[in-house]
């Protein structure tokens, strides 16, 4: 511990402090006593260590007076009661800005909206700082992942797991810190006081005593439902739903949680043209013999003691005897295999042939196999893979976490069913592919693979535990790449030697689609040519649908009202006072294209009541018919690009359907200057992120 805080001594001052317990208080009851007398030494020990800086506490409920108390959470201004002593900071360690996912969850968002009105909420409320988790989603590459979460972590962070902007969430949130930033003098030396409306409905304002020009409004309708208009000192403001206008100057709306003023984009997944024919060889994986395993005992071995988190796989084998007898005598009966895992996952083998394959969940590690096989007169092999996907990443008495079978037996012998748990068993950690390294360069050449397509060679399609290879170019261009792994099941995947994580794409979600189904290959894996993929099927696949695609953000679009407030940047501070940074400050829509690409087409333009989402607009029952013409004026062969909300602009002097609020919405797609950019681009529309 001395020389972790030796080390990170000069950071941790200038960043706040550091954390010595993390949502402790989640587990605390679970050890009673000893529970709180663990707080009360981690707090006493930290600081007795280094006592130069402040130390926190996650979502502890008891932390000792020498630390501070934090909130982890998403609506930290509505839960938290502060921290454990009227001289500390309000801190908001831990702002959720989405889910991590587990495999067999649906998708699931949290929207820009109400994570800016949480945070408006909080700083409202004295909050001190607001740390979002996560920013920036990622990738558990290798094995590094807890149990049975994705391969893709936090995709749905302001920035995605592969580093793009995931808008509207990354603009919506910077101009919240904008408007923020521009009431910082008020916040910092003002005093704040409410005013309560009614139960739903407040105005909270920081003043500096004795300076008029120090001032900042919040005003806060806390109606899920219903939008409403405040007046507050003598000027009436519409609120929409559930939403919170800040006014840095006590007078000029320049940002509402809820109208979303920055662009929005879509997601798009397209084939790599370098890496558009994947040539596949296979190699089956070994099957051991019960006496070629080398560790033995007389009941199936516990599989995290026994991996020793050197591999997610180890091999149980045991033989057994049986005559005619023991046999069911009709041929249309056959006997049952049941396995009693503690989890994660389990194949079975009988006599070298695969019998099926059963998994838990996140919530319900343990599970039952149970399928029937097919047993002979003499002796028989029984062979079980068990399978972890993961370590627990939480909870109390995690020493206690097991996994593998727990209890094996043979249902409807001739004698009923035969325990078999006691029967000796051998066991093999890992498998042969990893020992021998067939995922690297070097291990390749030490198997005989197969061409996959060779003479009509089908034999590695769907086949169980079974390795593939192939080699691909580099994609074009500097963007993310991925591997979209469809029609496999589950396994591994290694570039170049190095794993990329765990695919698991027969895991389906409630809505019947795989919770992840693109992984993440990062261009620092790979090389401009001949770059080695390797996969680890374990239930069966068929590895010619696998594509290298990139990714981009190149489809943006923008969806402005007429309660939309003008861009929170047309506004400054100079000293104390507020001034636009423009003549005419109206509200419009904004559009930038990302990594200096220019907008190439605009795909929609509407004005009127249009609808949708990002990716998916049309024209409702009142549309200015110039619209798309105006936006391919103002936008095309641009960087960027400003459209005014103006009935003026698309209607001229008369406004063809005067009782419609109107909406301006378009939609554009971006990319480089003299690269064609085609409707390919969208080929995998169902891969296209709407949020």
């Amino acid at each position: 511990m001395y020389i972790v805080l030796i080390s990170i001594k000069k950071d941790v001052k200038k960043n706040g402090g550091v954390q010595i317990e993390n949502e402790y208080n989640n587990v605390q009851l679970a050890y009673r006593e000893l529970g709180k007398k663990y707080v009360e030494w981690a707090a006493n020990m930290a600081v007795k260590l280094y006592d130069q800086i402040p130390w926190v506490m996650c979502k502890q409920k008891d932390a000792p007076p020498t630390v501070i108390s934090t909130c982890n959470g998403r609506h930290c201004g509505e839960t938290f009661v502060g921290p454990n002593g009227p001289d500390k900071p309000s801190l908001w360690t831990e702002n959720w800005t989405a889910q991590y996912r587990t495999f067999g969850d649906p998708p699931a968002q949290r929207a820009a909206e109400d994570i800016a009105f949480a945070v408006a909420l909080f700083f409202a409320r004295n909050g001190t700082l607001n740390n979002y988790y996560m920013y920036h989603g990622g990738t558990n590459f290798g094995r590094s992942s807890s149990s049975f979460v994705t391969t893709r972590y936090y995709d749905e962070a302001p920035l995605d797991e592969y580093g793009l902007r995931r808008e509207p969430k990354f603009g919506h949130l910077r101009d919240l810190h904008r408007a923020l930033r521009l009431s910082k003098k008020a916040l910092l030396w003002g005093t704040p006081s409410t005013q309560k409306i009614d139960g739903d409905t407040q105005i909270i304002t920081f003043e500096k005593p004795g300076d008029a020009s120090v001032c900042a409004a919040f005003l806060i309708n806390n109606r899920t439902a219903d939008a409403t208009t405040l007046n507050f000192r003598g000027t009436d403001y519409y609120l929409p739903e559930k939403s919170i206008s800040i006014l840095p100057d006590c007078k000029t709306v320049v940002f509402n949680t809820m109208t979303v003023v920055s662009q929005h984009n879509a997601r798009n997944f397209h084939e790599a043209a370098t890496a558009a024919a994947l040539d596949w060889e296979f190699i089956p994986e070994n099957l051991p013999k019960p006496d070629q395993l080398p560790l033995k005992s007389k009941a199936p071995m516990e599989l995290y003691t026994l991996t020793k988190d050197t591999s997610d796989y180890a091999w149980y084998s045991t033989s057994i005897k049986f005559n005619n007898r023991d046999l069911p005598m009709k041929a249309d009966i056959l006997p049952v295999l049941q396995v009693l895992s503690l989890g994660h996952a389990l194949s079975a083998f009988i006599n070298g042939e695969y019998v099926g394959f059963q998994h838990g969940n996140n919530i319900e590690k343990s599970f039952v196999f149970q399928k029937p096989i097919s047993l002979k007169p003499g002796v028989n092999e029984i062979l079980l893979l068990g399978n972890t996907v993961g370590f627990p990443n939480s909870g109390a008495y995690m020493e206690k976490r097991f996994a593998g079978p727990r209890a094996v037996t043979l249902q409807g012998l001739m004698s009923g069913t035969l325990d078999i748990t006691m029967n000796n068993w051998a066991h093999q950690v890992g498998l042969d592919g990893e020992r021998l390294q067939y995922f690297t360069e070097e291990g390749t050449g030490k198997a005989a693979w197969k061409k996959l397509n060779a003479g009509g060679n089908l034999g590695g399609v769907n086949a169980p535990l079974t390795w593939y290879k192939t080699y691909f170019d580099a994609p074009e261009g500097n963007g993310p790449i991925v591997v979209q792994m469809n029609k496999m099941a589950k396994g591994m995947i290694w570039v170049n030697g190095r794993s990329i994580g765990r695919y698991w794409v027969s895991f389906l979600s409630p809505l019947a689609q795989p919770t992840q189904l693109e992984y993440h290959i990062p261009r620092a894996f790979v090389k401009p040519t001949k770059n080695l993929l390797v996969v680890l099927e374990e239930t069966g696949g068929d590895p010619r649908e696998i594509k290298i695609m990139t990714v981009n953000r190149d489809i943006i679009c923008s969806y402005i009202t007429e309660y939309h407030p003008p861009h929170v940047k047309t506004w400054e501070r100079t000293g104390n006072q507020m001034r636009a940074i423009q003549e005419n400050v109206t509200s419009g829509a904004h559009l930038t294209c990302p990594d200096n690409k220019i907008i190439k087409s605009v795909d929609f333009a509407g004005f009127g009541d249009p609808y949708g989402v990002c990716g998916s607009y049309a024209v409702g029952k009142c549309n200015a018919p110039n619209a798309l013409q105006i936006a391919k004026q103002l936008c095309e062969n641009k960087k960027d690009c400003t459209i005014p909300m103006d009935k003026a602009v698309f209607f001229g002097a008369t406004d063809a359907c005067p009782d419609v609020r109107k909406t301006l919405a378009v939609q554009v797609r971006c990319g480089h200057p003299g690269v064609e950019t085609g409707k390919d681009d969208l080929d995998i529309t169902d891969s296209i992120d709407k949020a």
